[in-house]
């Protein structure tokens, strides 16, 4: 059982962010604040304190228990329309190239044009699709047709909610036990 200081070189206690509703800000990547931005937002009362560590910080005047879980108070609306960006394509697509089917990590995926721009094609989510390398070379500037080569699934714009599904496939490296009740993979925490 710790004393209930931090240990000494010991800064890793993040807090889980639920909105207000009490659901994560986002789930990929999971919604998570630092504990001294945490304990920010507690003294600026910004925020409401679901779940704490067995550690505390202390000031010259007081003492607080770092928080694991909090809920803002104020609920903030998800986006609508999720940003095109590479990441939010790979996310869409589960990590998986859309022409072998094999699931990579990010720094081995790229994206690739059905419509190459050398063609006119646009970089839309209409147009593209993640791709690994080897693929994305075999297809080159060909259209689908040219080379047999098609999607899994058609390209298309994902819902916020679409992304936050998806994420939600894909746990982080680390989770709390104390975050337990408020997060839904289906994968057992590890203690």
């Amino acid at each position: 059982m710790p004393d209930g200081s931090i240990p000494a070189g010991e800064k890793h206690f993040p807090a889980l962010v639920l909105n207000a509703d009490f659901r994560p800000l986002s789930y990929f990547p999971l919604s998570v604040w630092c504990w001294q931005d945490a304990v920010k937002a507690v003294f600026l009362d910004r925020v409401a304190v679901l779940s704490e560590y067995d550690y505390e910080v202390h000031s010259p005047s007081q003492t607080i228990r770092l928080p694991s879980v909090i809920a803002l108070k104020e609920y903030i609306p998800a986006a609508r329309r999720p940003a095109f960006t590479r990441f939010n394509v790979f996310l869409r697509d589960r990590f998986e190239c859309q022409y072998c089917a094999e699931p990579h990590a990010t720094q081995d995926l790229t994206f690739d044009h059905l419509i190459p721009r050398s063609r006119g094609g646009r970089t839309t989510w209409d147009n593209v699709v993640t791709a690994c390398g080897p693929c994305n070379l075999r297809k080159g500037n060909r259209l689908p047709q040219e080379c047999k080569m098609f999607p899994r699934r058609p390209p298309r714009q994902p819902t916020t909610w679409e992304l936050q599904e998806n994420g939600r496939s894909f746990p982080p490296n680390y989770l709390h036990e104390s975050w337990r009740d408020y997060l839904y993979w289906d994968t057992e925490l590890e203690s």
